[in-house]
């Protein structure tokens, strides 16, 4: 498959999983239709948007309209459901492969603009974990990313993974791969284990 074809199904996959949690999270919360959608549309387009205008580029979704397609099917998929759950264990492993997504698009992208090692490394942090933290804000919940599953350690350790192997010369595809897993991998056993970084005055 052509490179630059999987990291555009990729993408899509990633903001669909994004739009889809966002749009679980708002509708659990009483939004109407239209809070729904705009909703799924910042957890899922904001992170890259973000990222993209410290690297001085335009947002994505300016340049690939092709990307509210998967918001679309997210938005309309939780409106046929017509009743508001808690999001599930599904639902979080979407929402666990769109940080991985995320986290590795977002350093490869940075490096491409020429970011030097940290940047890169933290604008593929940025783009994985700015849309959920901002749904979780207007959706007026705490947010995930600032006190459980280490959301920010397991995208961090990712990104750190992809910038550290290109720094060395690896291929790009197992690269990817690679520390996409390691997103997965780290989320997955704080989730099962309960692990979260320290916080002040809790023992």
């Amino acid at each position: 498959m052509d490179l630059e074809l999987l990291v555009n199904i990729l993408d899509l996959a990633g903001t669909f999983a994004f739009a889809l949690v966002g749009a679980r999270i708002a509708a659990d919360k009483g939004l109407d239709y239209g809070g729904i959608a705009f909703i799924a549309a910042v957890a899922s387009l904001s992170g890259g948007t973000f990222r993209n205008i410290l690297l001085g580029q335009r947002p994505p979704w300016v340049l690939y309209s092709w990307l509210f397609a998967g918001v679309a099917i997210a938005v309309l998929i939780t409106l046929a459901m017509k009743r508001t759950t808690p999001v599930g264990r599904f639902a979080l492993t979407l929402d666990t492969i769109g940080l991985a997504v995320c986290s590795v698009s977002g350093a490869q992208f940075a490096l491409t603009h020429g970011a030097p090692f940290l940047a890169a490394v933290f604008l593929g942090l940025i783009g994985a974990v700015t849309g959920g933290l901002l749904r979780d804000v207007l959706c007026q919940v705490e947010p995930v990313l600032l006190h459980r599953e280490t959301i920010g350690t397991s995208c961090l350790a990712g990104s750190f993974v992809y910038v550290t192997g290109d720094s060395l010369g690896a291929n790009s595809g197992i690269l990817a791969l690679v520390s996409g897993l390691v997103v997965v991998l780290v989320r997955e056993l704080s989730i099962r284990f309960d692990w979260h970084l320290p916080k002040v005055g809790i023992r």
